[in-house]
């Protein structure tokens, strides 16, 4: 059997569609930073970053135009307002483009997972390595300009233990032992994303247009900064650093760059991934402390994500995915 004539499941066009909206909507956050960076060694980076989007873009559209699906609207030249002032800082640009890479890692290994046909396989993989050299690439980098944050450190203990208590599990009037390195993973990487969803809220907040998604930004902002508080005071509890902010990297402009679609969907989509993350959170937590923290932290997510979905189909700004048919509403029409 041929397994590129097979046609693509409902999984695999999910993923392709995701890939090309998502993909999108940063390659023009991308092409706006390129063009007000300065330090050539990170404009090079985005300029890779920019160039291999543009190849894996040209391949989802040949998917999804030999399965007879209609190529998503995504993000395109009407959301980026060429010309504009200069709205983040070099280093920050370089944070966003690792943190985005980080994004683009863990998307494309689980739209491997649910592929099956081997062209579609091996393309995941080729972003899959591509996203790879580009993490190398901005570690190296922000390693370099000594600004790369790195998590706490361990000393070793003497020997391998057993859990001999059930206080193990006990975080709560401070009883609970410190935490554990398998549970810092999470909490380090959720308040890393934080930080940036905060960071982009205010800087978004600055340029938008409109006072809805204004009032929106706001409100996301305030979430993000809730959340670092409580995660950076767990942290703090045990005297490990906590990741610090990225304000300053956000200058005084008030001229957008990017239309209020474009804002908005970018702060929806950072809420919405960051509950998996979450999710990952609470299943490796150990301490009732931590699960209750995330459990909260999870619902609060939930009433941004619902605000922003409402404001974006308000707006008609966002895409409907390929849906199942609708057998009832086709019998209708026989």
């Amino acid at each position: 059997m041929d397994e590129n004539k097979l046609r693509l499941t409902s999984s695999e066009i999910g993923t392709l569609w995701g890939e090309y909206v998502n993909g999108t909507m940063t390659d023009v956050v991308n092409r706006y930073m390129v063009s007000i960076i300065e330090d050539e060694s990170i404009k090079t980076i985005f300029k890779d970053a920019i160039k291999t989007f543009g190849k894996q873009k040209q391949q989802i559209v040949s998917f999804m135009e030999n399965e007879g699906f209609p190529i998503p609207i995504g993000f395109t030249d009407s959301d980026l307002f060429k010309g504009k002032p200069r709205l983040f800082t070099d280093i920050f640009c370089l944070n966003y483009l690792h943190i985005m890479t980080l994004h683009g890692l863990l998307g494309h290994s689980t739209a491997l997972a649910v592929s099956v046909r081997k062209d579609l396989r091996d393309f995941y993989d080729s972003c899959d390595n591509d996203a790879k050299k580009m993490y190398h690439k901005t570690i190296e980098l922000l390693l370099e300009k000594g600004s790369f944050q790195r998590d706490p450190l361990f000393y070793p203990s003497q020997n391998p233990q057993y859990i001999s208590s059930q206080d193990f599990t006990d975080g709560f009037f401070g009883k609970g032992r410190k935490l554990a390195a398998t549970e810092i993973i999470s909490i380090s990487f959720n308040l890393k994303k934080s930080i940036m969803a905060k960071t982009l809220s205010i800087a978004f907040g600055q340029v938008a247009q409109t006072k809805e998604v204004r009032k929106f930004l706001t409100d996301s902002q305030n979430t993000a900064d809730g959340q670092i508080k409580t995660f950076s005071k767990i942290m703090q509890a045990d005297n490990l650093p906590v990741p610090k902010s990225w304000e300053t990297e956000v200058t005084t402009s008030t001229d957008s760059p990017f239309s209020d679609k474009l804002m908005l969907y970018h702060i929806g989509f950072l809420f919405q991934a960051a509950q998996n993350y979450h999710g990952a959170g609470l299943a490796s937590a150990m301490r009732t402390d931590l699960v209750t923290t995330y459990e909260a932290t999870i619902l609060k997510n939930l009433w941004v994500t619902k605000k922003w979905f409402n404001l974006m189909v308000q707006n008609k700004w966002l895409e409907q995915p390929p849906l199942a048919p609708n057998r009832k509403e086709i019998a209708k029409e026989v």
